[in-house]
């Protein structure tokens, strides 16, 4: 007779990874208490780690693209700041020279 493969809801998991954070308890002491196999509290605490690094890396490149943005526009205010200087002066020159 086989065993029914027990589901586990993402809500379940992340409060045992929770309760083993707070208790500072190993996860050995744990298990039994919620009635897991050995070894899955383990599985579950690399499984999210894994997805946070991979969270964290894409907020990092992110962050990059919206840095490198930022230079970019920037650069281009410089520009535009530069070019609206030099019609000023141009305008005030004409202008003084028809009056």
């Amino acid at each position: 007779m086989m065993k029914k493969r027990r589901v586990y809801t993402a809500e379940f998991r992340q409060e045992a990874l929770s309760l083993l954070e707070r208790s500072g308890k190993r996860t050995y002491e744990i298990e039994p208490d919620l009635g897991i196999t050995h070894g899955l509290l383990y599985k579950w605490q690399r499984r999210y780690s894994a997805k946070a690094d991979n969270a964290n890396e894409q907020v990092t490149a992110s962050v990059k693209e919206l840095e490198a943005e930022i230079r970019r526009l920037k650069r281009e205010n410089a520009i535009l700041q530069e070019e609206r200087t030099i019609l000023k002066k141009a305008v005030k020159l004409f202008s003084q020279e028809l009056g």
